[in-house]
């Protein structure tokens, strides 16, 4: 089980790829959070909270298909979170009036292929990863320390 970070415009989507099921799993408070442009973790919080009582009494199967996985919060622990695949995802997205919801599922689209790119070349993920750490003001020498690491710890697991 990998969980990692992905930006949909300037917001950090935490996401999780499930080994076992072979599956990406998205937070769904970050995209609703993204979707309604909300910055406050727990106003976002809310807003699912709000809409997942709208769904469930509508009949949406949506919520029934969302799991809860152990992710980073925004206090720094690891907490259960609601997470969703991307079909789930998209078909959640539709529920939330946004001009974001277009942008949005393109995002998603593009993070799928890059992730089945970096399966067929493993160097593409330690790009990304990478100017990720750049993005989030890590120092040039922090990130290629960490890429040394990253890569003898692959290498140690492989060989």
């Amino acid at each position: 089980m990998e969980n990692s970070l992905s930006f949909f415009e300037d917001r950090k989507i935490r996401t999780h790829y499930h080994t076992e099921r072979g599956k990406w799993y998205f937070s769904v408070i970050d995209i609703v959070a993204a979707l309604t442009d909300q910055k406050d973790y727990k106003k976002a919080k809310s807003y699912w909270s709000t809409l997942k009582s709208r769904l469930l009494a509508e009949g949406s199967e949506v919520v029934t298909k969302c799991d809860h996985l152990k992710m980073i919060a925004p206090d720094g622990k690891m907490r259960l979170t609601d997470v969703a695949d991307p079909e789930t995802i998209l078909r959640l997205v539709q529920s939330i009036p946004s001009p974001k919801a277009e942008p949005f599922k393109l995002w998603l689209a593009r993070v799928g292929n890059e992730r089945i790119q970096e399966i067929s070349d493993p160097e593409l993920s330690i790009q990304r990863a990478r100017d990720n750490w750049l993005r989030n003001g890590r120092s040039e020498k922090w990130v290629q320390a960490r890429r040394i690491n990253v890569v003898s710890h692959h290498f140690y697991l492989n060989s």
